[in-house]
């Protein structure tokens, strides 16, 4: 699931993932959703289990876990490609020195969290 910059900005990010992550089981077909933490706010029907360090200890958690690393890289790859200047193929979002350098230099992008930049460019 894909929470946009508007909806995290206006909910927050815990929020914004509790929201995809019940969006995710809203999806599935499954008994039991084994959720990877302490803590989850669930809006459906759904049982779960919250499991501390859960890819550690299922196999399933853990290729969930890669599954959405791989396909937020690539999502930062092909936002890249539009933006090379955010160096978003090597920073994954996060931000580095360059990113917020950049950010000064050249201001945000529709795909930057206002939340986020309050911190950063003033």
């Amino acid at each position: 699931s894909i929470i946009n910059v508007e909806t995290i900005d206006s909910i927050n990010i815990l929020e914004s993932t509790y929201l995809a992550m019940n969006d995710s089981i809203n999806e599935s077909e499954s008994d039991l959703v084994l959720i990877d933490g302490i803590q989850f706010k669930n809006t459906t029907n759904m049982k779960y289990k919250c499991v501390v360090k859960g890819d550690t200890k299922y196999v399933n958690i853990a290729a969930a876990s890669i599954v959405a690393k791989v396909y937020r890289d690539n999502l930062m790859i092909q936002l890249d490609k539009e933006y090379p200047m955010y160096d978003w193929k090597n920073n994954k979002g996060y931000g580095t020195k360059k990113h917020i350098e950049a950010l000064k230099k050249f201001g945000a992008t529709k795909y930057h969290r206002k939340s986020f930049l309050s911190n950063i460019i003033k």
